[in-house]
């Protein structure tokens, strides 16, 4: 016969009063020299029979009997509880983990100095100077100097600094703002 902990736990107390059959025992014998978490169970379980037998009883502390009861009658509520609600709260929590790390993620990367350039191909504005206004898109990916004639959708135009612009991921546009960029 092969016991596994679970039966272990459930005859513990039968165990140790000698009330199982012997093929029991024996298999809860063979168990609980292969699993050291079961033999902690047995042997914390004699151990507490023999503390609770000894003739110094130990004075248990003031209210001790009542949050005992109080623990005791929570778990006795969890261990109701259908395991499809059990494996959901884990999953819930999970799921909450998950979140919490995406979230942390998303702030990393827009905290991060330097965005990715709405062009593929953009170069940097190093030269062209901070605190120059310059005129951005919306739609666009460049920012071009006022009077520009090669801005495209002038319908949703704003006006931002060369700084400000660059922060947002535009760059400059290589032919109103090229005496910049040559400088560099």
């Amino acid at each position: 016969m092969v016991v596994n902990c679970e039966q272990v736990w459930l005859e513990v107390s039968n165990y140790l009063d000698g009330e199982v059959d012997p093929t029991l025992r024996v298999a809860i014998d063979e168990h609980v020299r292969g699993c050291k978490h079961c033999a902690a169970v047995v042997d914390g379980t004699r151990n507490v029979i023999e503390l609770y037998g000894d003739e110094r009883m130990l004075e248990i502390p003031l209210g001790f009997s009542h949050r005992l009861q109080q623990r005791l009658s929570r778990q006795q509520l969890d261990e109701t509880m259908p395991s499809s609600r059990r494996s959901f709260l884990g999953w819930m929590a999970a799921a909450a983990a998950a979140v919490v790390v995406v979230g942390a993620i998303e702030v990393v990367r827009s905290t991060s100095p330097a965005p990715e350039p709405r062009s593929e191909m953009a170069k940097p504005g190093n030269g062209v100077p901070p605190n120059m206004m310059v005129i951005a898109s919306e739609d666009g990916k460049l920012f071009h100097a006022a009077g520009c004639p090669f801005i495209h959708e002038k319908t949703k135009l704003r006006t931002i600094t060369a700084e400000e612009a660059t922060l947002e991921g535009y760059t400059p546009c290589i032919r109103c703002l090229k005496k910049y960029l040559e400088a560099t």
